[in-house]
């Protein structure tokens, strides 16, 4: 992998009330509830770049270009 590049992975799934769930299984408490599947993975994309953006701002050994990309799994 390359030093800047990160993939992560989305699951969604929907319960058996008919709320749809997706995670971000590379970090943890990246969880988002909604209405629909399409609902769901914009947000935890959301959410998912904003936990993103918070540990390079704040880790000293962060890469000065990065590569964010998302499969689902």
């Amino acid at each position: 992998m390359d030093a800047g590049r990160m993939t992560y992975t989305i699951e969604c799934e929907q319960d058996a009330t008919g709320r749809w769930l997706a995670e971000v299984l590379e970090l943890p408490g990246v969880l988002v509830y909604g209405e629909s599947a399409e609902e769901v993975v914009n947000k935890v994309q959301a959410q998912a770049l904003r936990a993103v953006a918070t540990l390079i701002e704040h880790c000293p050994n962060a890469p000065v270009l990065v590569n964010v990309s998302f499969a689902f799994a």
